[in-house]
């Protein structure tokens, strides 16, 4: 292509892009009486000059400041002495917040026809997809709104199931598989959490440590299923012994449960304790290795006012030693911190 039939093309297309983006209504003069045309978010053909002239004028109105074209790829055409065609892709950036038009790229065929001496648009035809536009629009800007609308919402829905999704996986990491009540981990976070609420509230705090009396000759006696099903019944009437506010029943591990009591007193503890034990007993869980012949559980009982000067871990080792002693005692009894 000569240079200067280049330079003229470019020229022509510039002035148009010129006009459109500063919504010129100069540019309504530009159209060929034989014109033919299509907007972007429109099927209809347009083959009227004066429709055309209305389409354009509808568009100014629809977004009557000036937009922003971003140029992506460029082609000219000199086809003939009186015809020249320009092919251009670009984004189209509106003045609006919504920024989901400029996101798809605009395909734009111009073709200019000299006519008595005056280059004209003789046919304009630009693709975007967007969807087709409502009535009185040129951009479809209600529909994305719609769309967005219906994007929001559905981005709200997901929020609220993953932080369903969320809230499950929670519990579930927080329970134990076999019984469900809580877990080691559920215990370990409860613990540090009401041992700095005791700081704070100078208030006490108690813990029962039980474990199964002979358990390892239930399971060779009965098999695993059976032992399996005991721990379920344990658990089960744990759970229902009488719930306070802010306590926690808990599998520590293996044939060992955990009763984690805040702000309370002693006798209450013992009491806790004390009812429990029978009610295991009131169960009556056959176990041939007994002296009962029932499972019976040994308990350990510790009970300390939290404070920045020992570990929450010192409630458990206390429990833990009481537990020992409990057990070394013959099994199927209580025994207290610090008290033999």
């Amino acid at each position: 292509m000569r240079p200067n039939r280049q330079q003229l093309i470019r020229s022509l297309f510039d002035e148009y892009i010129e006009m459109y983006s500063s919504r010129d209504d100069r540019l309504t003069h530009r159209f060929s009486e034989n014109f033919s045309g299509y907007a972007g978010s429109s099927d209809q053909l347009v083959t009227d000059r004066e429709e055309w002239v209305r389409i354009t004028r509808q568009d100014f109105a629809q977004v009557p400041e000036r937009i922003h074209i971003e140029m992506l790829a460029l082609s000219l055409q000199d086809l003939a002495d009186n015809l020249v065609v320009v092919t251009a892709f670009f984004h189209i950036h509106l003045p609006i917040p919504n920024p989901m038009l400029s996101r798809e790229t605009a395909r734009l065929v111009l073709i200019f026809r000299l006519e008595h001496k005056d280059w004209m648009i003789a046919h304009s035809g630009i693709s975007i997809p967007y969807g087709l536009a409502h009535k009185g629009e040129i951009y479809p800007i209600a529909r994305l709104e719609e769309r967005n609308v219906e994007l929001e919402s559905m981005i709200k829905a997901r929020t609220c199931e993953l932080a369903e999704a969320n809230r499950q996986l929670e519990i579930l990491s927080n329970t134990d598989g076999l019984t469900n009540i809580g877990n080691r981990r559920l215990f370990d976070m409860m613990l540090q959490t009401e041992w700095s609420r005791g700081q704070r509230s100078n208030s006490s705090l108690a813990l029962i440590m039980l474990d199964i009396d002979h358990f390892k000759q239930f399971n060779d006696h009965y098999g695993h299923l059976a032992g399996d099903d005991c721990l379920k019944q344990l658990a089960s009437t744990l759970s229902q012994s009488g719930r306070r506010a802010g306590e926690l029943v808990a599998r520590y591990g293996g044939e060992e449960f955990v009763i984690l009591l805040p702000n309370i007193d002693k006798q209450t503890v013992l009491d806790t304790a004390q009812h429990i034990h029978q009610l295991i007993q009131a169960i009556a869980i056959p176990h041939a290795d007994t002296d009962l012949g029932i499972v019976t559980v040994s308990a350990g009982v510790a009970y300390l006012q939290p404070s920045n000067q020992q570990s929450h871990l010192e409630l458990v080792r206390q429990a833990d030693a009481a537990l020992y002693r409990a057990k070394s005692a013959g099994r199927n009894c209580i025994r207290v911190m610090n008290e033999e």
